[in-house]
């Protein structure tokens, strides 16, 4: 049934490009994180990864695009991890392996930047995640995920969910700042509230996507290709209303608030660019001791 279910979601969201007239791919945007490339440990939200491709008539802007113009159709994986992946301590959160799909579509209403999207989000054994884990630390020569914290993870359930997100960019001169509030429901539900500043170039005639881990934002489509290095800083404040990756009843309770700060580098060569960032993400449940350091990656080539 569980796979059945995937494969129906698959074929949906591929159904919906392939039938889209009049519309081409105008970008991909791929972002990796991991908390190795953070603060050097392997706990709690231990790991991402996700790829978007974008498809559209064109890209001239948010103001130049109508409802359903875009769409973006989004792919994601993650590993959510106890502090111990070998004996977790008692408190402490459980292992959960996270795999969703869905489709965005980004629009300009009024002077305002609009994302709405919709997603089916998949946790347990089936997704496959925990078995992926193991095999790879095993062949890095890595300490793996024992049989004991993988029988322990969240089970397999299906999680259909809604997105939207709504911000505006000002232009103040060589910086560009842009406040934004976030509501998500789902395999987690939130309401969020925060801002992004850029020094330099990065982002200003791009379609920025935003992670969902760390919220460092990555391109999704790209304008100008100014050469260069631009800084981006940022931060926001989240209240939790559920969480299917805490379950009440259990041992780790939820924080209802959380916070994330943010800083990260882009470099823009002829070819190829480059982003490194690191986020901030404060504790997600009571028991958790501290918050973490989590990195990101993303790595753009042109042939």
């Amino acid at each position: 049934m569980f796979k059945r279910l995937l494969l129906a979601a698959v074929l949906a969201v591929s159904a919906t490009g392939v039938a889209a007239e009049g519309r081409v791919t105008l970008g991909w945007g791929r972002i990796f994180t991991n908390d190795q490339i953070g603060d050097s440990k392997d706990r709690w939200r231990s790991g991402s990864y996700t790829v978007s491709r974008v498809r559209g008539p064109s890209w001239h802007g948010y103001e130049a695009l109508a409802f359903g113009d875009l769409l973006e159709f989004r792919g994601h994986a993650a590993v959510i991890a106890p502090d111990n992946l070998t004996a977790p301590a008692v408190g402490d959160r459980r292992y959960a392996g996270l795999l969703s799909l869905g489709m965005n579509t980004h629009f300009g209403w009024k002077a305002a930047e609009v994302g709405l999207g919709a997603e089916l989000a998949m946790t347990g054994p089936r997704t496959g995640i925990g078995s992926f884990q193991r095999w790879f630390h095993e062949l890095a020569g890595m300490v793996p995920p024992s049989a004991g914290t993988l029988g322990n993870q969240i089970g397999n359930h299906l999680y259909p969910g809604l997105n939207a997100e709504i911000g505006r960019s000002y232009d103040l001169g060589g910086l560009r700042a842009r406040p934004f509030a976030e509501a998500r429901v789902g395999v987690e539900s939130l309401v969020r509230v925060g801002a992004d500043f850029t020094f330099g170039a990065l982002g200003r005639d791009d379609l920025m996507l935003r992670d969902v881990t760390t919220g460092l934002r990555y391109r999704g489509v790209a304008g100008r290709r100014d050469e260069g290095l631009s800084l981006t800083v940022g931060g926001d404040l989240a209240h939790v209303f559920d969480t299917a990756l805490l379950p009440s009843g259990g041992a780790a309770v939820a924080e209802d608030a959380r916070y994330r700060l943010r800083a990260g580098v882009q470099w823009q060569g002829k070819r190829a660019a480059a982003f490194y960032g690191v986020s901030y993400l404060s504790r997600e449940f009571t028991g958790q001791p501290e918050g973490q350091l989590v990195g990101a990656l993303s790595l753009n080539l042109r042939f």
